[in-house]
């Protein structure tokens, strides 16, 4: 079952996993980390960005630029999900097209800037690892997607009126009285559809239109299979998958700026702070109704429902922050610190592992459709090394993350560091840490660090403690498990990127 057809010599040879060696670091409070990357000299990215550059030294040479004639090349032998990544922007913008021109610019605010996408790099990274492994269920889903009838953007309802969602990227402008709202709603020829009587139909006017018919859908240059010679295809709705998982986390960057009063976003003005909190927030959840309607036309109810409760999670997670801020434990305890692991897994952890799975069901593995067409479905545990892999990768990173707001801050990093956190009341796993080291912590905890230097003494207090240390241990930890896992997959090039990149989490402060 784990066998792979044979792979494109070229591409073994050309292949390259290996991070350039460096030179060691201290993991000192006064030590500034160093990103791997090549293009972490670059400024206005984010902790999540700076991190995903390294993810790409994994799958791209480092004087290679992303999207460059180089880069997708077949030297290259992950150049198909380079490209795509490269592309990434264009899909995003078709799907969140709107004929109201506040909502269409807010919606896409945060697209506009530069950043390597971690959460569809995983993806797109896991369906490549993962695409053959279903047996039938792989035959079944590839034989879907060359129904070239179908699109991506093809709408469910059979009229688009009744959808009245009506996308200017991908239908054209919205003609002046296409639809009329000032009308009632009537359905003409009654009689025909109910057999009501000559009474009943007189009732019924006459010249009231139909329902707008569905509008014509321009072609989409994402509804292809995307391929390399050598490599194991990426379905259309995998592709598609990749940019909903993106819309997903840049709608709880919206929020989240609302609720952080934050005034920059990747060393940029934040949407709230340049187009205020309504509309913020609005366009948030304008990015989480437009995911929804891309994830019913991927024709999954699983991956429906996974990523349904990813949503559920980001705001069961958010309150759980509001709720320790507000209501902190009196004493380092074991729940204290489960209830801190369990917000880190709903709030970043979740989408990672729920979109991972997702990918993997969309390939074939354990999938209902094969099911139903009485095809033995093969890959179940495919699902589970995903789903895995996400989650641990998720939680290794934000453990990381939280150990970079006790570094000195970073030119190459949108978080302004310095205690970031802690200026918001929030106590992360070194300060936890540090707390049952030195008692001390516990009043600034209590009092949200919210006294005049209260967050020089916090950091303070984590420096002389071993809280950086137990952090980063326990991220590797986290990051270990995951390539463990994740080498349970056959050997390919994606899997290997996979593998690099638990490397590259933890390394971002070495």
């Amino acid at each position: 079952m784990l066998s792979r057809g044979t792979r494109n010599a070229a591409a073994r040879a050309s292949r390259s996993n290996t991070p350039k060696p460096r030179s060691p670091r201290p993991r000192y409070l006064n030590t500034a980390p160093i990103l791997s990357s090549p293009s972490t000299s670059k400024k206005n990215q984010s902790t999540w960005a700076a991190a995903t550059e390294s993810a790409h030294s994994v799958l791209t040479p480092p004087s290679t630029p992303l999207g460059s004639s180089a880069a997708s090349s077949l030297d290259d032998p992950l150049s198909a999900i380079n490209a795509e990544i490269g592309n990434l922007k264009s899909s995003l913008f078709r799907m969140l097209g709107s004929s109201n021109t506040a909502l269409d610019t807010v919606a896409k605010y945060y697209f506009q800037a530069d950043g390597k996408h971690l959460r569809p790099l995983l993806v797109l990274l896991i369906s490549q690892a993962t695409n053959g492994l279903g047996g039938k269920g792989w035959e079944q889903v590839q034989l879907d997607s060359q129904n070239h009838n179908k699109s991506m953007d093809d709408s469910l309802t059979s009229k688009g009126g009744v959808l009245n969602d009506w996308n200017p990227e991908v239908n054209g402008e919205e003609s002046i009285g296409a639809q009329i709202f000032s009308n009632p709603f009537i359905i003409p020829n009654v009689s025909s559809i109910t057999g009501s009587s000559s009474t009943q139909q007189s009732s019924i006017n006459p010249q009231s239109p139909l329902p707008l018919p569905l509008p014509s859908i321009s072609p989409s240059p994402f509804d292809s299979l995307l391929t390399q010679e050598g490599e194991p295809s990426i379905l259309p709705t995998q592709r598609r998958l990749a940019s909903i998982t993106e819309m997903i986390h840049v709608a709880s960057l919206l929020h989240d700026d609302v609720i952080d009063a934050s005034p920059l976003r990747r060393g940029e003005p934040s949407a709230p702070s340049t187009f205020g909190n309504k509309l913020s927030i609005l366009s948030g959840d304008f990015l989480l109704g437009r995911a929804s309607v891309a994830l019913a036309r991927l024709g999954s109810r699983e991956v429906v429902e996974l990523l349904a409760t990813v949503i559920a999670n980001l705001v069961e997670g958010e309150v759980m922050q509001l709720k320790a801020t507000s209501e902190p434990e009196k004493e380092p305890t074991p729940k204290g610190f489960e209830d801190y692991m369990r917000k880190t897994y709903l709030k970043t952890a979740s989408l990672m592992a729920k979109s991972a799975r997702a990918a993997v069901i969309l390939g074939g593995c354990g999938n209902e459709q094969a099911n139903k067409s009485g095809i033995q479905s093969e890959g179940e545990w495919v699902k589970d090394v995903a789903y895995g892999y996400g989650r641990n990768l998720g939680i290794a990173f934000q453990l990381i993350d939280d150990a970079l707001d006790f570094l000195p801050p970073d030119p190459s990093l949108g978080k302004p560091s310095l205690g970031a956190d802690l200026r918001l009341g929030l106590a992360t796993a070194p300060a936890l840490f540090a707390w049952e080291q030195y008692p001390e912590m516990g009043p600034l905890i209590l009092r949200k660090f919210d006294q005049p230097g209260d967050v020089e003494i916090a950091r303070e207090i984590v420096g002389r403690s071993n809280g950086l240390k137990r952090t980063i241990e326990l991220a590797s930890t986290f990051a270990e498990s995951a390539r463990e896992l994740i080498e349970l997959l056959p050997e390919s090039n994606a899997r290997n990127a996979l593998v690099g990149l638990t490397k590259k989490v933890v390394e971002r402060v070495k």
